[in-house]
C-alpha cells in the first residue's frame, strides 16, 4: 500500500470506503503521473463481484484548494452531464468538494482505458486528426441555456504578460501583446472543455487501430468560441511537438466538421491570447509532460518554440 505520509489521506480513504459497495476495499493506491493542478491517485478495488479501479483527485495545492469547491462542482457536473452525450468520460462515483469528509477537496469517478500519448513515435499526425475530431465532436455537445456552464475567461491580458527576459525577439513580443490588447471579437458560443490538450486525451491502440478511450479534467469547462479551445490545443501541440504539429491543428478541426470564425484577424486574437498565456517559458506544463517521458522539453527548447510559434501565427494571419 502506498500512502501519502506528509500531505496525510487517512480521513480521504475513509470517505472512499465509505461509499464502496459493502465488502468492498482499497487494496492498492497507485499515484497518476501528468496531473499539475491536483493530485491523482488509482484506486483498485476488490472484494466485490469482480476487481475495478477508479481514480481519485484530491486538490492539495493552496490555491487549488481554496478554488476547489467550484471545480470540482463543476467537474461533477459535466460528468454527469456528458455521461449520455458520446464524449468517452469516466462515470461520477463520489464527490467532497469541500473536504468536508476528505484531508483534501476529493473527487471520485471510474477508471478510464488508455494512457496519455506525448511521444515523439511517429504518430504525432494521426494523433493530431483524432484529437481534432474529438474536440469537434466536444464543441457540438448541445446543452440547454440554464445548464450551460460558466462564460469562459482569459488566462492572461496584455498588462500580465511576461515575456522571456533573454528574449532576441522584444518586437515579436510586442507586436503579440499589442494584437490582443483589444475587446475580445464577437463569437459564436458553444460548450468548451476549455483545458483540452494532449494530455487530457487517452489513447488505446497503434497504428490504424489507435482511437481516443478518453477525455478527462473537466474543472475548467466555460461556454465560449471554438477558437478559443482550438488555440489551446494548438499552442500544447507546438511545444510539445514543433511549430509545424501546432499550425496543423486548426486546420485538422475543420476538417473533421468543427466550425471557426473565417474573420482571420479575430481567429488571431483567441490563438495569441492562449499563446501568450504560457509565457515566457511554458515550464509549468513541462512539468508534468517531463514526467510523463518528455525530459528534451527544457526551457529552452520551450522558449523557442513558443516564439517561433508566435512568428508563425503572425506571419499567417496578422
Amino acid at each position: 500500500m502506498i500512502e501519502d505520509g506528509v500531505q496525510g489521506w487517512a480521513g480521504t480513504r475513509r470517505w472512499v470506503e465509505g461509499v464502496l459497495a459493502p465488502g468492498e476495499r482499497i487494496a492498492e493506491v497507485t499515484p497518476l503521473r501528468g496531473g499539475w493542478t491536483s493530485r491523482m491517485r488509482r484506486l483498485d478495488i476488490e472484494g466485490g463481484a469482480a476487481p475495478y479501479a477508479l481514480v481519485l483527485r484530491s486538490f492539495v495545492k493552496p490555491f487549488y484548494r481554496r478554488h476547489a469547491s467550484g471545480l470540482l462542482t463543476r467537474e461533477a457536473e459535466m460528468l454527469e452531464r456528458l455521461a449520455s452525450s458520446g464524449v468517452p468520460v469516466a462515470g461520477l462515483r463520489a464527490l467532497d468538494a469541500d473536504g468536508r469528509w476528505c484531508d483534501h477537496p476529493s473527487l471520485v469517478m471510474t477508471h478510464l482505458p488508455g494512457t496519455v500519448r506525448i511521444g515523439e513515435d511517429g504518430q504525432v499526425r494521426h494523433r493530431t486528426a483524432l484529437l481534432a475530431a474529438q474536440l469537434a465532436a466536444v464543441h457540438a455537445v448541445e446543452v440547454p441555456e440554464p445548464a450551460r456552464p460558466r462564460a469562459w475567461q482569459a488566462w492572461t491580458a496584455p498588462e500580465r504578460v511576461r515575456t522571456p527576459p533573454a528574449t532576441d525577439r522584444p518586437d515579436l513580443w510586442a507586436r503579440a501583446v499589442d494584437l490582443i490588447r483589444r475587446e475580445a471579437p464577437a463569437h459564436r458560443s458553444c460548450f468548451l472543455h476549455r483545458d483540452f490538450h494532449p494530455g487530457n486525451v487517452l489513447f488505446t491502440g497503434t497504428g490504424e487501430q489507435l482511437a481516443v478511450s478518453g477525455v478527462v479534467d473537466w474543472v475548467e469547462t466555460s461556454w465560449g468560441p471554438a477558437d478559443l479551445d482550438v488555440a489551446h490545443c494548438s499552442t500544447a501541440l507546438a511545444l510539445l511537438h514543433g511549430v509545424p504539429a501546432g499550425m496543423a491543428f486548426a486546420d485538422a478541426y475543420r476538417q473533421a466538421g468543427g466550425r471557426l470564425t473565417e474573420d482571420g484577424a479575430d481567429h488571431l486574437y483567441w490563438r495569441l491570447l492562449d499563446a501568450l498565456a504560457f509565457a515566457p517559458d511554458a515550464e509549468k506544463v513541462a512539468e508534468p509532460w517531463r514526467g510523463l517521458g518528455r525530459t528534451d522539453l527544457t526551457p529552452e527548447l520551450l522558449t523557442q518554440r513558443l516564439e517561433d510559434y508566435l512568428q508563425a501565427l503572425l506571419d499567417r494571419y496578422a
